[in-house]
Formats: structure tokens, C-alpha cells, sequence
């Protein structure tokens, strides 16, 4: 039995990665920088060794193979050492195509916004379906014990990551999956730590168009004109367009509600089928248009897709709802981009009709800090009644002239105790506060449903 150490193995991708080594049947270790729950608690209940901090003496004794995540970098003392070493390594989406995905059948989701849901969303269909998908989610779906596994079946689903592969690797993670079926959801400018601008982004979609082969299919959002760019580049693979608006599609969403909790489905001109589930927000019934499309591709009928899709329990901090009290509802999210706080918001009222939004929000992601959105944060929360806003000191932009559109509606504060008393005061029975942070955000959501239940 080989050994595979892993560097940066608390990530999710890493993390995925170690868990399907492990099921692969590979001892597996792993060193992290901050090794705790959720991620540390599920990869020793596989019986992996997990090293808190980066250090030479990880690699002893040496292991068969070492895999990097793209969170590390030269002068780290465990990658200083590997390369001093003499070691053979690679990065996580290199071994991932070298050791899994050869011979397998791959479905890839890409995209600014909705990779997690949408990917869930597919391996769940397939996996309903009898399939028995492998699969590697970058978020914890709720209709599965695991993030990653194997699977016995010949497909695998994979969250299809723009961010860059590894520091000796600075392509994008999915020119490595090589898919047959690609979903290309939609395309914003995003990552500013890595990319100068929305065409750079776009080069590397464009790269991933080029690895899908003329007897694939193509599955892309026909409402984003950055996608139908990408396309202009040069396409040799069917493509299938998906939405709610543009012209010429061949799957079409029709809301029912306007929460979008339920819809119709159209293909190809002709109504399939309606769905009514517990998901909201025009952007999730997307992402299923698109799993369904791409599980057609696969084999599986949409009426098969559209009778399964009411069981799909959605995927931790994707709108979760938190059990709180008061009368006051309390929602867990990923929203991070400009778009995607919008849409989130756009969701949640629809859903409240006439009670009021309060948006609790930490600027985190590296082109929130570096304020690559931040003409475009006043707009996006919009939709709130209230926005309380998370401005630590390190934020090089002005938070307060930034959101001045917002006047009495949005309140700056410096840190996450500031913010829950904020939320104490303001907050009444008939609100929803939805917490929206691609980090940990201090578990703020989490200490202020506790709160609320605690004074019930």
C-alpha cells in the first residue's frame, strides 16, 4: 500500500482529494496550517494522519507521492524541504486526472457562481438515478455522507474550479478534468489576486472549451454574453444553451413562483415538466435547468430528473436555514460576489413578501478585500432592508464611502461581537437575517440563532 502525504489537506479540494486516495485504497497523510473541524474531524474518522503546521519533518519518513494544494508556496518549510528532497510531486487536479479520472466519463460544472449547487445537483440526479457516480463537491451536500468518493459507475462529477492549480501550476484547475460534459454556468470577473481582468478569465474557459471533444456537449448559460465570447473564440463541441431570456435555447426556465420555488421546464421548444421544491431564488432553478440538462446528456431522462429533483436537500451555507427563535429567521450563505449577494437577497424576498431582509455581510474573498467589487456592493444589497456590514482595519477601501448609496440603511461595523449587537438591537419577529460569507465569519450565524434561542 503506497503512501500519498498531502500539503494543505484541510482545504475542501484537498480534502476531497484525500478522502478518494483513501477509498483508493492509499495510506494517506496530511499537514495543514489550522487543522480543525468539520474537515479534520471527517478525514480521521477515514483513518488519515493529519500534521498541524508545515514542517520538514512531515516528510519523514518519505512518502510514495506527494500531492500540493494551491494554498501553498515557495518559502513554505514543508515545500522547501519536498523540493530539496528530490521527491516526485504534483498538484491536487494533476493527480486527481492521473489517478481518477482516466478512463472515467466526466461531467464538469464551471463558473462564477453556483460550481457547489450545481454539482450536487448532478451527482445527486446520477446517483438517484442508479448510476453511482464518483464524485468531488466543494461544499458539503446534504444528500451525501461525503464530499468526494470514488464511485463504482463510469461517470464522475467535478466541481470545475477557475482559481490556479498549484505555485508551479498557474493554469486553472479544470484544463486537467478533460470532460465530456461541461457545464459552463456563468462568467463574471472574480479572483483579482490571480487574474488582471474578465478576459483573462475567459482565456482559461476558453481552454477548458478546447479539451471537450467533438462528441461531447457543451451545457451554457445562452443568457451571459461573457460565455457566448468565450465561445466566439473557437467551439468543436455540441453545445446545449440553457436559461430564461435569451434567444435560441434549448432548455428554458418558466417561474411559477416567484420565489422560484416552483417552474417549468422546457426543451426544445416543448414543456417537460413542472417542479415544485424547497430551494429559492431564480439562480438555484438554473443550476437544476443545468443539472438537468447535462444528466440528459448523460443518459437520464428529464422526466426521471424532474421527479427526483424534490428530494435534493440543498448544500450547507447555500441559504441554509438555522434553527433560531423569536420569530425571527436566520439563513447561512456563501454569497461572496457582487452577483451573487444579489441574487441571494433577491431570493430570500420574494420568499418574505412583506418581512423585512436584514443582510449581515463579511467582505472576504480576496477580491472583496482588495476592493475589486466594491463599485458594485451598494448595489447588490440593495434589496436589504438593513445591511450590516463586517469592515475589519485590514480593508485598504472605505467601507463608509462605499456604501454611503445605502444611507441610513446599512451600518459599518469593526468587528463580529460589534455586528451581533447591532443585529440584537435592530431585529424583530418577522425578519430574516441571512449571514453571507465565503469564510467562517466567526460562526456569526450560528452565535446568533444561539442567542436568539437562548432568550426564547
Amino acid at each position: 500500500m503506497s503512501r500519498v502525504h498531502i500539503l494543505g489537506i484541510c482545504g475542501t479540494f484537498m480534502g476531497g482529494i484525500a478522502a478518494i486516495a483513501r477509498e483508493a485504497g492509499h495510506a494517506v497523510s496530511g499537514s495543514d496550517r489550522a487543522v480543525y473541524p468539520p474537515m479534520s474531524t471527517q478525514l480521521a474518522a477515514l483513518g488519515i494522519e493529519l500534521m498541524e503546521g508545515y514542517a520538514a519533518s512531515n516528510l519523514q519518513p518519505a512518502p510514495d507521492e506527494v500531492v500540493v494544494g494551491n494554498a501553498l508556496s515557495r518559502g513554505n518549510p514543508e515545500v522547501e524541504a519536498l523540493l530539496d528532497s528530490g521527491l516526485g510531486y504534483r498538484s491536487g487536479p494533476q493527480w486527481l486526472a492521473e489517478s481518477v479520472l482516466q478512463g472515467r466519463r466526466v461531467l464538469a460544472v464551471a463558473g462564477t457562481h453556483g460550481k457547489t449547487t450545481t454539482t450536487s445537483l448532478l451527482s445527486f440526479l446520477l446517483d438517484r438515478a442508479g448510476r453511482a457516480p464518483g464524485f468531488l463537491i466543494g461544499g458539503v451536500a446534504q444528500d451525501f455522507p461525503v464530499s468526494a468518493r470514488l464511485g463504482s459507475g463510469t461517470d464522475f462529477v467535478i466541481e470545475a474550479d477557475e482559481y490556479d492549480t498549484a505555485f508551479f501550476d498557474k493554469r486553472s484547475k479544470f484544463v486537467h478534468y478533460r470532460p465530456r460534459i461541461a457545464i459552463l454556468n456563468n462568467l463574471e470577473y472574480d479572483h483579482a489576486d490571480i487574474f488582471p481582468d474578465l478576459a483573462a478569465i475567459q482565456r482559461q474557459f476558453h481552454h477548458l472549451v478546447r479539451t471537450v471533444p467533438a462528441g461531447g456537449r457543451l451545457i451554457v448559460n445562452g443568457d451571459e454574453a461573457a460565455l457566448a465570447e468565450v465561445l466566439r473564440m473557437g467551439c468543436w463541441t455540441p453545445v446545449e444553451r440553457f436559461g430564461m431570456d435569451g434567444a435560441d435555447l434549448d432548455w428554458k426556465l418558466e417561474l411559477l413562483d416567484a420565489d422560484a420555488s416552483r417552474f417549468r421546464v422546457l426543451h426544445q421548444g416543448r414543456v417537460r415538466g413542472e417542479l415544485s421544491w424547497s430551494l429559492l431564488g431564480r439562480h438555484n432553478a438554473l443550476n437544476a435547468l443545468a443539472a438537468v440538462a447535462a444528466a440528459y446528456a448523460a443518459g437520464v431522462s428529464v422526466e426521471e430528473s424532474l421527479a427526483l429533483l424534490p428530494g435534493f436537500r440543498g448544500v450547507k451555507r447555500r441559504l441554509e436555514a438555522l434553527p433560531a427563535a423569536q420569530g425571527i429567521a436566520v439563513y447561512d450563505d456563501f454569497a461572496h460576489h457582487p452577483t451573487a449577494i444579489a441574487t441571494t437577497l433577491a431570493g430570500l424576498r420574494a420568499k418574505l413578501g412583506a418581512g423585512r431582509v436584514l443582510a449581515a455581510l463579511e467582505p472576504r474573498s480576496n477580491s472583496m478585500r482588495m476592493g475589486a467589487h466594491a463599485a458594485q456592493l451598494a448595489p447588490a444589497l440593495a434589496a436589504a432592508d438593513l445591511s450590516f456590514v463586517l469592515a475589519r482595519p485590514e480593508i485598504p477601501w472605505d467601507a463608509a464611502s462605499v456604501l454611503a448609496p445605502l444611507g441610513s440603511r446599512v451600518h459599518i461595523v469593526p468587528s463580529v461581537d460589534a455586528l451581533l449587537a447591532a443585529l440584537e438591537a435592530e431585529a424583530r419577529p418577522g425578519d430574516a437575517v441571512v449571514f453571507m460569507s465565503n469564510g467562517g465569519f466567526e460562526a456569526a450565524s450560528s452565535r446568533y440563532a444561539a442567542r436568539l434561542r437562548e432568550r426564547a
